[in-house]
């Protein structure tokens, strides 16, 4: 958690241009929060304002919410504040997560289903698959209910007919979180314009995770 307001607004800012610079979210699509204290120590979460263009957005547009859903800003927060709120209540390690409609993360979700261990690098999602949320409408409770069953466990998920969420101990840890889950969708979806790719089994992927415990950015993720 981020005690420093002022730091965590930077921060904000900072981690939602990269998100733009990568192409990972475009125009006003996607959102993003941190947990942190509020002015008068309070515990609660910066996010992204409602429908506002980052290249458009200042340190003063971000909007704290308490862990009741209420908010303080001149902005009204993200639509998808929800999840944002909920994830963050229920997973106390959770520092920073990300929502975006990348093009392949957002393009395998309206298939509606889980990302298998083709390659060994699904393993920094936390398991042996990136599974895919049921849909259902942006800013709903039941999104948002239905996004911490496809967390559960797992540091991402899809999001049915949407995009994907990523999340982390930290704001860098929850990019490289998507950043790598985009990659993977990419791969996963030229190999099944040729076919069905093999999948790693159990006892591969368990390997996988042994040497993950000390590698580099992966190392005790989230």
């Amino acid at each position: 958690m981020i005690e420093n307001l002022q730091h965590a607004r930077e921060q904000l800012l900072s981690m939602s241009r990269q998100l733009c610079a990568l192409e990972l979210n475009r125009g006003t699509s996607g959102n993003a929060s941190v947990r942190v204290s509020s002015a008068q120590g309070q515990l609660g979460l910066l996010v992204t304002p409602s429908g506002m263009a980052v290249d458009k957005m200042t340190l003063d547009d971000l909007v704290w919410m308490d862990f009741s859903g209420n908010a303080q800003g001149h902005r009204a927060p993200s639509s998808e504040w929800r999840f944002h709120v909920d994830i963050m209540r229920q997973k106390p390690e959770v520092n920073a997560v990300i929502h975006t409609h990348s093009m392949f993360a957002t393009t395998l979700s309206t298939l509606r289903r889980d990302i298998p261990a083709f390659h060994y690098m699904i393993a920094m999602a936390g398991g042996d698959s990136i599974r895919c949320a049921p849909y259902a409408l942006f800013g709903s409770q039941q999104l948002s209910d239905n996004a911490l069953l496809a967390l559960d466990q797992r540091n991402a998920c899809l999001l049915a007919n949407h995009g994907m969420i990523a999340i982390g101990t930290s704001a860098e840890k929850a990019l490289n979180v998507t950043v790598e889950v985009e990659t993977l969708c990419e791969q996963y979806l030229r190999a099944l314009q040729i076919g069905e790719p093999y999948i790693l089994t159990q006892q591969e992927m368990k390997e996988v995770y042994e040497q993950f415990k000390g590698y580099g950015a992966w190392a005790n993720n989230p």
